[in-house]
């Protein structure tokens, strides 16, 4: 399927879906508990829908028919031998998980997924496990997926690259059911929000895990996850799209139900536009938020440590400011579904966008963009980033890999046209 984007302004107001991440949290804790939990406002994207159905596998009973709650039956910290290969789809958020809640298991599994899954780097995370007890491996020896996984997970100590925490998550959510505990030495660690939403969700389900600067993780063992109810905030990372869009064109959108306390990092949208020169406004405690533009934007530099999803969209922002952006500490950005920093340069220089690229930085220059073809690169953050840059360039802009806006976006479309984009999905 295919986007095609003209020059629009938007108006209006609108609310973003459930947070990804926190969803899948949500999925994985509330599978694993004891007891009945229930979760209101989760995100139904593809991921979430591909680390439900891996969570059955391992026992848990979820019922996702009612979209503003999901039930979760859990398998009270004990997930049993599957009876099939736990497959990840699309989600490298699930993917991660599940290999580590595999290595609970006294017996064997074997965790796989699509082409890009199969592409990302487990290794160091094939390699703590094995340290702390469990038995894991690439089956084609490249520290990557398939990968075949035995339990059970014993404890003990480990190390692991900072670059990117979805490595770490897995290890503290399965550390806490290992038999003796773990401590983990971090090396530089990046998306610190993350692992903060992580100890979050591991509190709210009576877990403890705490950290010395971010430096050393330990997580006590035998610990026993239980039911919980609770409430998906609205995802800033989803946010940025339409908000950005807003501030880049002649716009005015309202955004409702936003959490500023919630551990995204992306929180930060509202403020980084501030500070590069846009209307941003708040009202009821932070929880609404209103972006205006027509303001003269300039360069900023944004530190995207915490912020690895948003560098596609914060490029897009940079090609409207005057001067230049530079987003730095980016290398969790590189692994993901596709090289995002590479992925949106080399689109975005289809459009007419110049930048220059380190390994660690992206400089994006002031540029006017012009319609183009698009490869969306089966990237939902690519998709959606190209479509917004799509709002303020001459002509047309056709982008591929349309339907892919279904893992972190459902609605993007219907929230984009009703806010009054000229946006088309066609086949």
């Amino acid at each position: 399927m295919k986007f095609i984007v003209k020059r629009s302004s938007l108006h209006g107001a609108t609310q973003i879906p459930g947070n990804k991440s926190a969803s899948a949290r949500a999925i994985v804790l509330g599978g694993l508990a004891e007891g009945l939990s229930r979760v209101s406002n989760p995100l139904p994207g593809v991921d979430s829908f591909s680390i439900v159905g891996m969570m059955r596998v391992l026992g848990a009973q979820i019922d996702t028919s009612n979209h503003q709650e999901w039930a979760f039956e859990g398998i009270a910290n004990q997930p049993r031998v599957p009876g099939c290969v736990l497959d990840a789809g699309n989600s490298g958020t699930g993917y991660y998980l599940l290999t580590a809640i595999a290595s609970l298991i006294n017996g064997y599994s074997v965790i796989s997924g699509d082409y890009q899954i199969c592409r990302r780097p487990a290794q160091p995370l094939i390699e703590a496990l094995n340290d702390l007890g469990a038995q894991v491996f690439s089956t084609r020896n490249a520290g990557v997926a398939p990968l075949v996984i035995k339990g059970p997970l014993k404890g003990g100590r480990t190390k692991l690259p900072g670059i990117n925490s979805q490595w770490l998550s897995p290890l503290l959510i399965a550390g806490a059911l290992s038999q003796e505990g773990i401590t983990v030495i971090e090396d530089n660690l990046m998306e610190r929000p993350y692992i903060d939403m992580t100890m979050s969700w591991m509190k709210l389900a009576g877990a403890t895990c705490s950290h010395k600067n971010y430096d050393e993780f330990n997580v006590p063992g035998s610990q026993r996850y239980k039911a919980f109810t609770t409430h998906v905030p609205a995802d800033w990372g989803s946010s940025g799209y339409p908000m950005i869009g807003a501030a880049i064109t002649d716009s005015k959108v309202t955004f409702m139900g936003m959490d500023p306390d919630d551990f995204a990092g992306e929180r930060r949208y509202p403020y980084i536009l501030q500070e590069m020169g846009a209307k941003v406004s708040f009202s009821d405690g932070g929880r609404t938020v209103t972006v205006e533009g027509g303001s003269d934007l300039h360069g900023l530099e944004i530190d995207c440590s915490g912020t690895p999803d948003a560098v596609p969209i914060l490029a897009v922002l940079g090609c409207k400011a005057k001067g230049k952006t530079v987003l730095y500490n980016i290398g969790a950005s590189r692994l993901k579904e596709t090289d995002r920093t590479r992925s949106i340069k080399e689109e975005l220089t289809k459009m007419g966008g110049k930048f220059e690229e380190t390994p660690d930085s992206l400089i994006i220059y002031h540029s006017e963009l012009k319609g183009a073809d698009i490869d969306g690169r089966h990237d939902h953050r690519i998709v959606m980033a190209t479509a917004v840059a799509g709002l303020m360039a001459k002509g047309s802009t056709s982008i591929d890999h349309a339907e892919y806006v279904r893992v972190s976006f459902p609605n993007f479309y219907e929230v984009m046209k009703r806010l009054g984009a000229q946006i088309e999905l066609v086949e």
